[in-house]
């Protein structure tokens, strides 16, 4: 039985074990490589992505659960194509990704947050974006969510 999800503004029905982690739906089966495996464990949240508005971890969500929701990933972050989204616009402004392996997740847990939190404090940031970055770049994450947070007053 297909399994039916509105993925980056578009329908999808997918052929896939119902048990199947969204991640590798995306990867696999889908083609979209934006969002990446880290632990496995939705620990680190290198796979972290947008289900109903909601940040989900997508190496442990069987894809069964996202039926007949909207799941946007990085490369559906931004609607308006000829300008990056203001989270986008900040980690380059930022030059934040190191290796950049984590930073669609960070970016996807970002834009989340500051939907909630629109002018977040330091404390904030910490306490909510729980996202892992092995390179440590986590100063320049913290600069450019505040940034980020200043371009969307600005669109």
């Amino acid at each position: 039985m297909p399994i039916q999800f509105i993925l980056n503004g578009r329908s999808v029905s997918i052929e896939a074990d119902p048990a199947m982690p969204l991640l590798w739906v995306l990867r696999d089966i889908l083609g979209l490589k934006a969002t990446k495996y880290g632990c496995g464990r939705a620990q680190c949240g290198a796979c972290s992505l947008h289900v109903d508005g909601q940040t989900q971890r997508s190496c442990s969500l069987p894809v069964q659960l996202v039926a007949g929701k909207n799941v946007v990933t990085l490369e559906g972050l931004c609607a308006n194509r000829s300008q990056p989204h203001p989270v986008q616009q900040a980690w380059m402004e930022e030059n934040v990704p190191q290796c950049g392996y984590c930073q669609p997740g960070f970016m996807m847990a970002a834009a989340a947050f500051l939907e909630q939190f629109p002018n977040p404090t330091d404390e904030d940031i910490q306490q909510h974006i729980t996202n892992v970055c092995r390179c440590g770049t986590h100063p320049r994450i913290l600069r450019a969510i505040k940034r980020a947070a200043a371009l969307r007053k600005n669109v």
